[in-house]
């Protein structure tokens, strides 16, 4: 066996509920002090986030909310939240949504503890010193950023940036399915399949990869297939909810230790360019990467098909196409619309597109079978 190393997040809660008591639940790990609230405009005003801000000020917590956060935050809407939290006297930072709100809550728990700026920590292991102690909440079964030491931050008019270091691990994620009930079918699907997206890439990285992240991504891929689209059908099916949320976290787990790869890379410049949700970028590339990827991932490939359907017999290429099939099944089932050109994407605008994709080496370089400008081009034509 190859030597490999582990981390995650050291607490992890999966309760229903939770998020009603999060006042004790932060009291069990953190002397009670100011905890500083990182959350969207709609979740606050939704009402969504009152259990838990009342438990928070029950318990002795004094509680600033701070809900700026927008989709692919900008490098300035990071600093602006670090700048009201730190005037706040922040001890402990809290981040409560999607996965734009964590990984913002990540980057200012790691401003307030340091006095490295923003701009000096793109890139890998770049973050000098510690941070404030920090607890996620997912509001969404997608981007698993509740146990990644990864935040992604849209720097000058399109491009995205990752920042990648130990320091942005939390100290505790809180799981609690009654805040995903909400979300409507399309939020859904394609935070579901994002989710999918962090188990496959995981599972077939060139980079990485090992017996821990593997066994987290079949686990997560399973639980993630068979719940997907009773999940979309019945938003109030909470034992779906459970299960979405579990998958999604596991697979943030492996992705985590074995990193994603091609399907990211041209995901981040839909984003960039045409402000699409990560999630829905991650569905409309998904088949054509993974077809593209196929004669070099089969046995990979092979070995997924056979978790999401035991029994399945063939030759590698056999079984990997059937693991194609079924993923593009499952998206056809959520009734998310599959197309670029159903999300405002021109037929003009792919070289654009795949000349952004290059610019994601740091994704690139994990892909099964390497892959250039013209390779993304063919791709998003084929998605297109």
């Amino acid at each position: 066996m190859s030597p490999f190393s582990f981390q995650t997040v050291p607490r992890i809660v999966m309760q229903s509920g939770a998020a009603a008591g999060l006042g004790p639940l932060l009291a069990s790990r953190f002397a009670v002090g100011r905890v500083c609230v990182i959350t969207d405009a709609f979740l606050h005003r939704s009402g969504l986030l009152a259990p838990a801000l009342e438990s928070l000020r029950t318990h002795g917590w004094q509680v600033q909310v701070v809900d700026d956060v927008q989709a692919d935050p900008p490098d300035h809407v990071v600093e602006t939240v670090t700048a009201r939290a730190r005037a706040f006297g922040t001890q402990v930072v809290l981040g409560l949504g999607g996965g734009s709100s964590m990984d913002v809550a990540k980057l200012v728990a790691v401003l307030l503890g340091s006095t490295q700026p923003l701009a000096q920590m793109y890139g890998i292991d770049k973050v000098e010193g510690e941070r404030l102690p920090l607890v996620q909440v997912p509001t969404t079964a997608g981007t698993g950023s509740e146990v990644t030491p990864i935040a992604i931050v849209t720097t000058g008019a399109t491009t995205k940036s990752g920042i990648v270091a130990r320091q942005l691990y939390a100290d505790m994620a809180i799981l609690d399915a009654t805040l995903t009930t909400g979300l409507p079918a399309a939020i859904t699907a394609a935070t579901g399949i994002d989710a999918m997206v962090h188990a496959i890439e995981a599972y077939t990285s060139r980079h990485l990869k090992n017996p821990l992240s593997d066994h987290l991504a079949l686990l997560a891929l399973r639980l993630l297939a068979d719940h997907l689209v009773p999940a979309c059908e019945d938003g109030r099916n909470l034992a779906a909810r459970e299960a979405m949320l579990l998958g999604a976290m596991l697979a943030g787990q492996a992705f985590a230790n074995s990193p994603v790869a091609a399907v990211h890379a041209l995901a981040y410049p839909l984003g960039g360019h045409f402000h699409l949700p990560h999630g829905l970028s991650n569905a409309l590339v998904l088949p054509y990467v993974l077809r593209f990827n196929a004669a070099h991932a089969a046995a990979h490939y092979a070995q997924l098909g056979e978790a999401l359907r035991p029994g399945l017999r063939g030759s590698d290429g056999e079984k990997t196409e059937a693991f194609i099939a079924h993923i593009e099944s499952l998206a056809a089932a959520t009734g998310l619309p599959m197309r670029l050109r159903d999300h405002g994407v021109g037929e003009a605008d792919l070289p654009l597109l795949a000349a952004d994709a290059m610019k994601q080496t740091r994704l690139l370089v994990n892909n099964p079978r390497e892959l250039g400008e013209a390779d993304a081009l063919a791709i998003y034509r084929l998605a297109f």
